[in-house]
């Protein structure tokens, strides 16, 4: 989601859904929502600047549409050595600056797969509102990377599909043999360079440099390459430039503690005292011996299977949607009591969310710039039949505990064996070689980020005598854009703007609390009626769990979406609104009615009526208003 990520997307459903409530700021206390910071950023600017004739921009020619933004094109040759003929035409963004300009800001996006100008959005007004809230005065530039976005985009189309390791690391041997000789021109390195030819052919001196996670390392290669051309870095989830493990130990080591932070305020309480503990006896026993079953989709049943790489992938998944995050504490805790049920549908759910087109995200460029980045254990030149025996002799050698809590099974988690088949060279593409420019220098990192820890930010500003690090508790990855609360969005326009930043923002309140611990699932082939009072409390359960699967699925987006029930029925997704049809988490009980979101918060406050119904439940009547659940079942009347 990199840029337009959590909170825009947000905004942009408020601002769609029909006849959505909002609520008013409560007091000065009250730190804002995005829909109001933009609100503030539009209050707070001219008009946008009508087209410029003059200055850097002046190459570039009208996009078209409402913002103003400029496009132009930048050739670069595939291989500055000259030893590989070809060349690539870079889709180039400019917005100009409002009023007198402060200087100039590159936009650049993570992945490595992510056109920056494809995501960023600077043709699209609220996308614009925001960054010029963030960067006030700035002109700002993004541009697609080569075989990104409309720059030479490379597609893979298998690997692009690919769902396992297994298959990821085939299809990305197929995908460098499909790729050819090409391959080996998309390292960061080349990456940077590309940048540098931009800055050049626009006719900036010394820009400022915004990235998003890979976009962080790379905006740190741009600046050990050329310091001198680098005002200000401001790095947005921190992924150092070295990135010295290719087996993922360093963000499997902290993972534990991060689950933990993340329970710390008491939100997990009704689900498990030990998510973290749950997270590791259950990737554990998947790595052992995978879990295959069946769960509901729209159209019908679905064999899934679920191993511990899985897993990791689920739980890690969380810190960009915070509605998976909702679930997972409840659905980790269930199959390690033995209900794996849950588990099975949530990883389909995620396994489906994270299918994009590789105009979005292209998994082929991943490969060619991770697989040529390294490092990895083996030298650049080795050849494939010799890494694997390096790889696991590696592995053998690590210290004890260098996975955490996770076995040496995890070690697939990382890049080495992602890229074990990838042709020479794999790995060893140096970056410059510096010194870092002593420049201003702000890292915004989410207490609650998996992929790109905090440890790692705080390495990176220790480099910069003018660095800051800002750290959002209970936030995840993409923390800027993540942060409801508009702490780190207020921070950054701060320090755009040569004002104070705070060492640490108070955690904001999630937007819907994690789903407290599932009910049993019932057998069967059990006959068993439950009572008002326990079918009471499973609906309940059944109306906080579907209050995160919105949010997970469709609740960002606006979009229409059906999403089956743990074991049947249907959640119809619809903008601000979600309709129960004989939705089930536990065999017999099922709900029906429709909910909408009424106030976006955070946290969102839900509001609506539900029947329950099902051959094992007290049927009734139920109203929904924020956190209050009451009305009659059984013809008993519980609130």
């Amino acid at each position: 989601m990199a840029a337009l990520a959590l909170g825009l997307l947000l905004f942009l459903l408020l601002a769609s859904a029909s006849g959505a409530a909002t609520s008013a700021p409560r007091g000065d206390a009250a730190q804002p929502s995005t829909r109001l910071l933009l609100h503030l950023a539009a209050r707070e600017t001219a008009p946008l600047a009508r087209l410029s004739a003059a200055g850097a921009a002046a190459a570039a020619t009208p996009c078209g549409g409402p913002t103003g933004v400029l496009c132009t094109q930048v050739t670069v040759p595939l291989d500055r050595s000259g030893r590989v003929p070809g060349t690539i035409s870079l889709h180039v963004e400019v917005l100009p600056a409002e009023g007198a300009s402060r200087g100039v800001m590159f936009l650049i996006a993570g992945g490595p797969g992510q056109g920056s100008a494809h995501v960023f959005g600077l043709d699209v007004p609220d996308a614009v509102a925001f960054y010029r809230f963030l960067f006030p005065g700035y002109t700002l530039v993004a541009y697609d990377d080569r075989g990104t976005g409309t720059s030479g985009l490379l597609d893979c189309p298998t690997l692009q599909r690919a769902a396992t390791a297994d298959a990821e690391r085939d299809a990305a041997a197929a995908c460098a043999a499909a790729i050819g000789p090409g391959r080996d021109f998309y390292s960061t390195a080349d990456h940077a360079e590309d940048l540098d030819a931009v800055r050049q052919a626009l006719g900036y001196d010394r820009v400022g440099l915004y990235g998003v996670s890979y976009g962080t390392k790379l905006a740190m290669a741009y600046a050990l390459a050329h310091p001198g051309h680098v005002a200000r870095l401001l790095l947005n989830s921190v992924l150092p430039p070295e990135e010295g493990d290719p087996f993922g130990a360093v963000v499997l080591h902290g993972l534990s503690a991060t689950l933990n932070a993340f329970c710390s305020d008491g939100g997990c309480r009704a689900a498990t005292h030990d998510f973290a503990g749950d997270v590791a006896v259950v990737a554990n026993r998947l790595a052992a011996r995978p879990l295959v079953g069946k769960v509901p989709t729209p159209g019908g049943k679905k064999t899934v299977r679920v191993d511990g790489l899985d897993l990791l992938g689920t739980v890690i998944d969380a810190d960009l949607n915070p509605g998976l995050a909702a679930e997972l504490p409840a659905v980790v805790k269930a199959a390690r009591g033995g209900n794996t049920q849950p588990l099975l549908r949530l990883a389909h759910l995620d396994a489906a969310g994270n299918t994009e087109p590789s105009v979005d995200l292209s998994f082929a460029l991943y490969a060619a710039t991770v697989c040529r980045d390294g490092p990895f254990p083996w030298a650049p030149d080795t050849p494939i039949s010799q890494r694997s025996a390096i790889e696991q002799a590696a592995i053998a050698a690590l210290p004890a505990g260098s996975f955490g809590p996770f076995g040496a099974w995890a070690a697939r988690f990382g890049s080495a064996d992602f890229c074990l088949d990838w042709p020479s060279p794999s790995g060893g593409a140096a970056l410059g070689a510096g010194p870092l420019p002593n420049v201003p220098m702000l890292a915004v990192s989410g207490g609650f980020d998996m992929r790109t820890p905090t440890a790692g930010a705080a390495s990176v500003v220790a480099r910069f005598p003018q660095g800051r690090l800002l750290v959002v508790p209970g936030i995840g990855h993409d923390t800027v854009d993540a942060d409801f609360s508009a702490c780190a969005a207020r921070a950054v326009r701060a320090w755009t703007s040569g004002g104070a930043v705070p060492q640490q923002c108070p955690r904001p309140k999630a937007l819907v609390t994690p789903v407290p611990a599932l009910p049993a699932p019932g057998s069967a082939h059990s006959r068993h009626v439950a009572g008002p009072a326990q079918t009471f409390r499973i609906a309940a359960k059944t109306v906080r769990e579907a209050e995160a699967v919105w949010l997970m699925t469709a609740g960002l987006s606006g979009q229409r979406q059906t999403v089956a029930g743990v074991f049947g029925g249907r959640l119809v997704e619809t903008g601000s609104t979600f309709k129960f049809v004989r939705y089930s988490i536990a065999r017999g009980v099922s709900l029906g009615g429709t909910i909408r979101a009424k106030d976006f918060g955070p946290p969102v406050v839900f509001q609506g009526t539900i029947t329950i119904g099902g051959a094992r439940a007290a049927h009734g009547v139920l109203g929904l208003s924020g956190r209050s659940l009451r009305g009659t079942v059984g013809g008993k009347i519980f609130h």
